[in-house]
């Protein structure tokens, strides 16, 4: 029993830091929501014009615009409007659209999974590469493949997403007829049609976020590679790629999850050109089109859950990389 006790100790003292951490994390994330909560209605209240005009149009009587601004709340202080916005977040209530008066949370909630589905699609495809050609990159420094590898990733990480899409749609939508340069999706869509037509949105989302996960694979192997128990396991007679493969590999993993949790982060929030391109039906596209609409509270809600989704990543990123090097709870 004390020996099990002890144990039981140990392991208790082991988590207690990461449980730490977690929290600490938890509650900055928290903070940080709440400037940002802040901001986003701060940047949308000072906007020039007037809402209502907007949304009634030029030739809606005063009576009416002033009728308008106070069904929606709009007569009332910007400060107890902010502080009764927050509370209804709090309780999952985004309210309702300024344009059409639909819930917002009826808005949000389809698209916002064909945004994450539209991500997930890429993750499943950028990172696997990633990883492999930043391993090759690493197993073949110097050589052509290598410098090849180094030539790609800076031409796609110098290109704007916009740009990388009309290339795509040229040449496998236009010269090639493969893929339709339009993802039109509904809830109606079969999986695998909506996978066939999300196949260019999710190709340019690969290309842009890619390069930098295999940049980040490539140079915390080669860091490692000059290390006391790498040269050791050379003068064992180990292979150069079984030494990458099982020693240096598996200790790269904490900077490697990190820069892809974080381009995970990236695939959510920067999808909007992406989604604007292709007319995706996602939350990006929905974000640009109540802008364009002055639908405000939308944009709100829109703006918060993609910072949420940032916030969110961000401490997954880090929870990942101290568990993969628990030497990172106590930086020297």
């Amino acid at each position: 029993m004390p020996k099990q006790a002890m144990y039981k100790r140990g392991d208790d003292n082991g988590m207690w830091p990461i449980l730490k951490m977690v929290t600490q994390r938890l509650a900055l994330g928290v903070v940080t929501l709440f400037v940002v909560s802040v901001l986003i209605f701060s940047s949308v209240e000072f906007l020039p014009g007037d809402i209502a005009t907007e949304i009634l149009g030029q030739a809606a009587t005063p009576e009416t615009v002033a009728q308008f601004r106070k069904d929606v709340g709009l007569d009332k202080p910007p400060v107890e409007r902010y502080f009764s916005w927050l509370a209804g977040i709090a309780q999952g209530d985004f309210g309702k659209s300024l344009a059409n008066q639909r819930p917002i949370s009826e808005l949000i909630s389809s698209r916002l999974w064909n945004t994450l589905f539209l991500a997930s699609m890429a993750a499943l495809i950028a990172v696997p590469l990633a990883v492999l050609f930043g391993v090759l990159a690493a197993l073949y420094r110097g050589s052509f493949l290598d410098r090849s590898i180094n030539v790609m990733t800076l031409t796609t990480i110098s290109f704007p997403e916009f740009f990388v899409a009309y290339i795509l749609i040229m040449i496998f939508a236009v010269n090639l007829g493969v893929f339709p340069s339009i993802s039109n999706i509904g809830p109606e869509t079969p999986f695998w049609d909506r996978v066939y037509r999300s196949v260019l949105p999710s190709l340019t989302l690969t290309l842009v976020v890619m390069a930098h996960m295999m940049r980040m694979t490539r140079a915390a192997i080669i860091n490692l590679l000059a290390s006391p128990y790498i040269e050791m396991a050379r003068l064992k007679g180990i292979t150069r790629s079984q030494i990458i493969i099982k020693h240096a590999l598996p200790n790269a993993l904490a900077p490697i999850i990190n820069v892809i949790a974080l381009n995970m982060a990236f695939l959510v929030v920067g999808v909007v050109l992406v989604e604007v391109v292709f007319v995706y039906p996602g939350l990006g596209q929905l974000l640009v089109d109540s802008v364009a609409k002055r639908d405000i509270t939308v944009v709100q809600a829109s703006s918060l859950i993609f910072a949420g989704t940032y916030v969110l990543l961000n401490l997954l990123a880090d929870v990942l990389s101290i568990l993969t090097n628990p030497r990172l709870l106590h930086p020297r």
